[in-house]
């Protein structure tokens, strides 16, 4: 992604609304990295004001519910878990005080509102039958207060919310896996807050990486994300974002565009999967240690240095990998403040404290300087452009991933190749050998140029998959519910990615790919010369 004035970066701004802003200053931070505990407020037994959202059948408030011999994706689902109203800005926002945790860690939540009273269900996304989500929580109703709005670090523009912890959630019984918390207010406005409850080994599974760094990169919550400054411009932007803020008004669109799609594929499959984070990965804890494959869902272009090292150090084991979206490792950070604050200098980078001290960890693009080293040595391509929309041309029909599509060499599926791509680079470091079997032509800002998705093997039996197109994910739920315009891609479309994500997830649960798929037949040269 080219962010420099003038460039691509207008590519975001249509996704975004402006900041949200709390009002009326409250007491003392408690719900941040600053470790400044506060008081929590105890869950209220008053009723809702009438005319508030009514309870549905469940859980009683404030009560798991007891883990079932059932297996978790063949439980029944809930379909209210989506946001039916969000009202302004301000009527009601929240944050955890961490990422993730694991089973029956106690999180905090800060919570700020216009409303009386609010409560907080939490949804564990997955399959269900169609469902997509299932209740495992509810609170009592919660008395309402307005926070603080967010304090702005001038030197690095980093905005801090530091609110007030207003309860502590409990994920006692609560399966490992990826959670939103609802919080209804009310007046019926209604907000999404993100929660992983990790894995805390991965030996044997399917690892699904959620891409926390990058939700957290283009949050505008306060005004400001590492794209745009509260003025809307990119000189004003931040060169550092905090987790301890709300996300902005699409709450969660990262996860519920980019990666909810696989994680319900997944568990429809019935695989044995496990959950973690970006930060995770960086922390340590050897969840990718002995895993059978590992998934980054759809954007995950920011990471640090030690979690490219721990997949790669995966993947030199022997671990699968996939790449299911476009411009994946592209941006280097760093997590600081004990993983609540994401680095990236971008363009600016000379500015980085880490520039002269220790040139590999300063936060430019993976392929600038200092210390230049492309993702293409790991992902097998190379972030090549927006914005694009073009149909994704097959090469390779015989491909093992192709397999029961019924694909012919040349058949060419609408939409699919957007709005971000990459392609095989022969000139960057590019492992081999590599198969690339897809090869899409593409006109990028008036410059012809190629998407492709590859798949290659290391000598260790990892097998290793890139879609080269940010719509991959996407295309899994075309024309449903949740995406029914999907940029034009059709049910086709959706059908013929639904059968190779379920190809590739099937075989790399197996094992190491190299050695039990049948291997690349490189043609690189080939297609590029």
């Amino acid at each position: 992604m080219n962010d420099t004035p003038g460039g691509d970066l207008g590519r975001r701004r249509f996704l975004y609304a402006a900041g949200a802003a709390a009002a009326a200053a409250i007491g003392t931070a408690g719900c941040g990295a600053s470790g400044r505990a506060a008081p929590e407020t105890g869950p209220s037994s008053a009723s809702p004001s009438p005319g508030g959202p009514s309870p549905a059948a469940g859980p009683s408030p404030a009560v798991a519910a007891r883990p079932s011999p059932t297996p978790e994706r063949l439980l029944p689902g809930d379909t209210d878990w989506r946001i039916r109203r969000y009202g302004p800005d301000d009527a009601v926002e929240g944050y955890c005080d961490r990422a993730s945790v694991l089973p029956g860690e106690p999180v905090g939540l800060c919570v700020s509102t216009t409303a009386d009273r609010f409560r907080v269900t939490a949804y564990r996304m997955g399959w269900y039958g169609g469902a997509l989500a299932r209740r495992v929580w509810r609170s009592a109703w919660i008395s309402g207060r307005r926070q603080r709005p967010g304090d702005l670090v001038a030197t690095t523009r980093t905005v801090h919310a530091d609110w007030r912890r207003s309860l502590t959630v409990p994920t006692d019984g609560w399966p490992e896996g990826v959670y939103l918390l609802r919080l209804d207010a009310d007046r019926g406005h209604q907000r999404y807050v993100p929660l992983v409850v990790r894995s805390a080994s991965g030996a044997g599974k399917t690892v699904l990486v959620h891409a926390t760094g990058t939700w957290q990169a283009y949050n505008r919550w306060g005004g400001h994300s590492l794209y745009f400054g509260g003025d809307g411009r990119y000189e004003s932007r931040s060169l550092a974002v905090s987790f301890d803020r709300p996300y902005d008004r699409t709450g969660m669109e990262k996860f519920l565009v980019h990666e909810r799609a696989v994680v319900a594929l997944a568990e429809r499959l019935g695989l044995p999967l496990a959950y973690t984070t970006s930060g995770d990965i960086d922390a340590g804890g050897g969840v990718l240690k002995d895993a059978a494959a590992v998934f980054f869902l759809g954007h995950d272009e920011y990471w640090t240095p030690g979690m490219r090292a721990r997949a790669t150090d995966a993947r030199d084991a022997g671990v699968n990998l996939a790449f299911l979206g476009a411009n994946t490792c592209y941006r280097r950070i760093r997590l600081e403040r004990g993983g609540r604050l994401v680095v990236c200098y971008k363009t600016d980078v000379a500015r980085d404290p880490m520039y002269g001290r220790r040139p590999a960890l300063a936060t430019a693009d993976y392929r600038s300087g200092p210390a230049a080293d492309p993702e293409s040595s790991l992902t097998g391509v190379f972030y090549d452009g927006y914005p694009v929309d073009a149909p994704y041309v097959v090469t390779r029909p015989g491909h093992w991933i192709f397999a029961g599509t019924g694909v012919r060499r040349g058949e060419q599926f609408p939409h699919l190749v957007g709005v971000e791509y990459d392609r095989v680079v022969p000139a960057v470091p590019t492992p081999r050998p590599l198969e690339i079997i897809s090869h899409s032509p593409v006109t990028c800002a008036g410059r012809p140029s190629f998407a492709d998705s590859a798949y290659y093997t290391m000598p260790g039996g990892a097998g290793v998959f890139a879609s080269g197109t940010m719509r991959w994910a996407e295309a899994l739920m075309a024309r449903t519910r949740d995406l029914p315009r999907a940029h034009g891609i059709d049910v086709r479309t959706r059908r013929f990615v639904t059968k190779a994500t379920a190809n590739l997830l099937r075989a790399f649960a197996e094992g190491p790919a190299g050695r039990l798929q049948p291997p690349p037949r490189d043609n690189v040269r080939a297609t590029y010369g």
